[in-house]
């Protein structure tokens, strides 16, 4: 809403925070190459853009949904590995293109870790592109290739084995009470067995939730997570074959 006779409407880019037009301008005087790199909740997109008086022309580009349709990427689109991936594959086209150097425009942007996995890629692709080193920490690159991903699907492949067992000799126990309560004539023995059997329910229970919980987020993936950083890879392999 205004806010005086002097209020001026930001424009519509910027109020979508979209777009900082003072940080654009200056981008765009320097008549160097823009590397522009935006993020959505599931996906990445990078692209190298020359401005022209005619319009912006763009040399190279790349969708992560790529990654899926060509190069046979079964993880998410939305995490750090599939923006890497998918800076790489724009950073090879972009140098094939004959692009060396160019200079970053972030925009106004938010997610990141996935903006910097993005730019990392293209640096790794040979092009060369002003920058801190203090924006990569080491343990951001160590996340780069999933092998903190991998590790957690070899402790969810263990933890699901363990509560599988917990919930098998735990369901086997109940039956053999239910059993002998059905057996016995001794109102007494009903109850204690009774008793024992509703002991024994809780952690039935919990075993089955836990078990239920992990074997979701094992099978989300659609992949062993397990083998996340060699799959990371054979899709990079793949990226730099078909380039």
């Amino acid at each position: 809403m205004a806010r005086g006779p002097k209020y001026r409407v930001q424009f519509r880019r910027r109020r979508e925070g979209k777009t900082n037009y003072h940080t654009r301008l200056e981008i765009v005087k320097s008549r160097k190459i823009r590397v522009v790199i935006r993020a959505s909740t599931v996906n990445t997109t990078v692209q190298f853009i020359e401005s022209k008086l005619q319009g912006d022309h763009v040399l190279a580009s790349s969708f992560s949904k790529e990654l899926v349709n060509k190069h046979g990427w079964k993880a998410s689109t939305g995490n750090m590995s599939a923006a890497y991936l998918t800076g790489y594959l724009t950073g090879l086209r972009a140098k094939k293109a004959g692009v060396k150097d160019a200079i970053l425009d972030l925009g106004v942007f938010v997610h990141t870790h996935r903006i910097y996995a993005a730019f990392q890629g293209i640096l790794d692709a040979g092009i060369e592109v002003p920058h801190d080193e203090k924006i990569f920490p080491e343990q951001f690159l160590k996340r780069i290739d999933g092998s903190h991903l991998e590790t957690f699907g070899k402790y969810l492949q263990e933890k699901i084995k363990e509560e599988s067992v917990a919930l098998k000799k735990a369901q086997e126990e109940r039956k053999k009470l239910e059993d002998k309560m059905n057996k016995t004539k001794d109102p007494d023995d009903k109850k204690e067995l009774e008793q024992k059997i509703q002991e024994i329910a809780l952690p039935e229970q919990k075993a089955q939730a836990m078990f239920d919980k992990n074997f979701t987020a094992y099978r989300a993936s659609k992949f062993e997570l397990s083998q996340f950083t060699s799959h990371f890879k054979s899709v990079k392999a793949s990226i730099e074959k078909k380039v």
